[in-house]
């Protein structure tokens, strides 16, 4: 059976799929005020897990980097199943490890300027990160469970773009301050808006 012609249909049906999809996505933004500090950044706003679905993690590793005694950025959110490389980019020694269970509570050792040593963060986690050679040093790996997430601006301000059209829980979690969480629904006639203000 000749399939030669089936080709173009197919790679047509394949482009109709991705417009059908483009155009059944919306996103969410909004502002999530931190209430007793003076900026509200580094907050995660993250669309929770969904029943029945898996979202494949990046092949690329995402960089945490150790530069001028600050691990950066000090919040870096990732889908769960990505690696990150923590790289030292300072002239002395730096160590990465974490306490927190659900990142297995991994020491990856010390090593100097240029080297980069890595972990998967396999399941959803909110691990922190810290160097047992300058423990003023701190960060946050944030592992979700969906690909849809973003962290927010010192005005609190954020965008998730590109979800998918349907009901969610939407949460909002902080390294200092209590969750928050609400169900939404998302269309794609412009932007869902989701606010929120969070405390100690």
């Amino acid at each position: 059976m000749k399939t030669d012609h089936l080709i173009p249909a197919i790679a047509t049906a394949l482009l109709l799929g991705a417009a059908v999809t483009a155009a059944q996505a919306g996103s969410i933004s909004g502002t999530i005020k931190c209430k007793g500090l003076r900026s509200s950044a580094d907050a995660v706003v993250y669309v929770d897990a969904v029943e029945g679905a898996e979202f494949k993690a990046p092949e690329e590793p995402v960089l945490m980097d150790q530069l001028n005694m600050e691990f950066v950025p000090h919040v870096l959110p990732v889908l769960k199943g990505t690696t990150v490389d923590f790289q030292n980019s300072d002239t002395v020694l730096h160590n990465v490890f974490t306490p927190d269970k659900c990142a297995e509570q991994f020491n990856l050792g010390s090593w100097p300027k240029g080297e980069i040593r890595s972990y998967t963060f396999a399941d959803p986690c909110a691990a922190v990160v810290l160097c047992n050679v300058h423990p003023e040093m701190e960060a946050f790996v944030f592992a979700a469970p969906t690909p849809w997430y973003a962290v927010t601006a010192k005005d609190g301000s954020y965008e998730i773009p590109d979800v998918p059209e349907g009901k969610y829980t939407i949460r909002v979690w902080h390294p200092k301050l209590e969750e928050a969480k609400q169900e939404i629904e998302v269309t794609a006639e412009g932007s869902t808006s989701f606010d929120a203000e969070i405390k100690r």
